[in-house]
């Protein structure tokens, strides 16, 4: 098979998974804690990245390691898996996930607004055009659609929605200097997040057994939203040409989740809730078609 077509398949793949991640918070929700399903799903995602790196005879490179990695790793996974997936899960226990998933994809346009003060970009015109488009359909969603009252359906779960599309934007900033093999920092990032996770559990939280649906759910999640999913999505961008051929197929997640939460989760989507999410991808795929634009030949 042709490497582009391969590439394709397994974008799709990964988008296909990404797209069910949303359902499967809110069904293993209903059968354990956030914190519980961030603590099994991280050990998951753990045990998932390792064996990937044995079986792709990579474990060598944990020699490689240096403390300032160490250092480095213990930094961001403190913000992911730790604290980002606490925030997320908790904003999905308060709300539906028709809500909380497309205010948790703001992702990107924070990652523009928080680029300003610590990397030091400009931002353009454009760049304030295609941010206010984002937060208007945010806001669109936030009230859902009640546009003349401007109190959010529950305040908090808005703000922690709002809250874990900041963690994830910080994340990928001070990642962006990483040059360790991906799946390797990735590895390395779950292992202190686990550990933080375990000694948070054992010092606040009292052990009880999980229900078989939440074993099940702790590894749904494990795999297809935090670890397998992203080893997919590396072999795409890896067998793909251009990186653009694929890049974009990303956005069709939000979109094919609603259908997952309406016929699994059976919530009705608002039309407010298509119509915010549109306003928000929109807003990326200016903003990222503006980035594009102002990179040098």
């Amino acid at each position: 098979m042709e490497k582009q077509k391969q590439a394709f398949l397994y974008a799709m793949t990964a988008v296909i998974f990404w797209s069910t991640v949303a359902t499967a918070f809110k069904i293993t929700l209903r059968h354990t804690d956030a914190i519980s399903l961030v603590l099994y799903a991280s050990l998951t995602s753990t045990t998932v990245l390792f064996l990937h790196l044995l079986f792709r005879k990579k474990v060598h490179l944990l020699k490689a390691v240096t403390q300032s990695d160490l250092v480095r790793s213990a930094l961001l996974g403190l913000m992911n898996p730790f604290l980002y997936y606490i925030v997320l899960f908790q904003a999905y226990d308060r709300l539906p996930a028709q809500q909380a998933q497309p205010l948790n994809y703001l992702w990107p346009i924070m990652l523009v607004l928080l680029s300003i003060p610590l990397l030091k970009q400009n931002i353009t015109p454009t760049s304030i055009i295609a941010i206010l488009i984002s937060f208007c359909g945010a806001f669109i969603i936030s009230t859902q659609g009640q546009l003349s009252n401007i109190k959010p359906s529950d305040p908090i779960g808005v703000t922690l929605a709002l809250g874990s599309s900041i963690i994830w934007a910080l994340y990928w900033i001070y990642n962006l200097k990483q040059k360790q093999d991906p799946v390797l920092t990735l590895f390395l990032n779950f292992c202190f997040g686990s550990a933080y996770m375990l000694i948070t559990f054992l010092l606040f939280f009292k052990f009880q057994p999980l229900s078989a649906p939440a074993v099940v759910g702790c590894i749904y999640v494990g795999l297809f939203e935090m670890g397998l999913t992203f080893i997919v999505w590396l072999y795409a961008l890896k067998l793909s040409r251009k990186t653009a051929y694929i890049a974009n197929l990303i956005y069709l997640a939000p979109f094919i989740s609603l259908f997952f939460i309406h016929f699994i989760l059976v919530e009705s989507v608002h039309p407010s809730t298509v119509i915010g999410l549109f306003l928000i991808i929109t807003g990326i795929i200016i903003q990222k078609r503006l980035s594009l634009k102002s990179k040098p030949e």
